[in-house]
């Protein structure tokens, strides 16, 4: 069963909660993501209130089109859980505001001596197989 709650008085942000997921959509520029060359950030989180405001500031920051991160009871289960932000993998602008937001709400980790981590891109092929690759293997596509 999926519950829908608007986030922005016009109606254009909405979170839908189903068992598993919390999404949070602009329903006006997510049908513009295309399957066929979506990809997702992701971060890995315990406090899902935490994650909770990240993802709702991204929606309504317009930082993203769609977004969501695991439901409570998935956290509660597994220990701990996943948010994602899609986008298109040819969407420069989308990357530079995803990865400029994921910096400044501290969601890519460091390591002690302080150097970011080289995160994970994920998307779909066309045989709908996930890969996950560093950025900077990405940036010569």
């Amino acid at each position: 069963m999926e519950e829908k709650t608007m986030l922005s008085e016009d109606g254009r942000i909405v979170r839908v909660d189903n068992p598993w997921c919390s999404f949070y959509i602009d329903t006006e520029l997510a049908p513009a993501l295309d399957e066929s060359r979506c990809g997702k950030w992701m971060f890995y989180f315990n406090d899902i209130e935490f994650a909770e405001e990240v993802c709702r500031k991204a929606a309504l920051g317009m930082v993203v089109a769609e977004c969501k991160h695991s439901s409570f009871e998935s956290v509660i289960e597994n220990g701990r859980g996943v948010a994602c932000f899609y986008l298109n993998l040819d969407d420069v602008e989308a990357h530079r505001r995803v990865v400029a937001f994921m910096l400044e709400h501290g969601l890519v980790r460091k390591t002690k001596s302080g150097k970011l981590y080289n995160i994970g891109l994920s998307w779909m092929t066309r045989h709908g197989r996930e890969n996950m690759e560093p950025v900077s293997r990405h940036e010569s596509r």
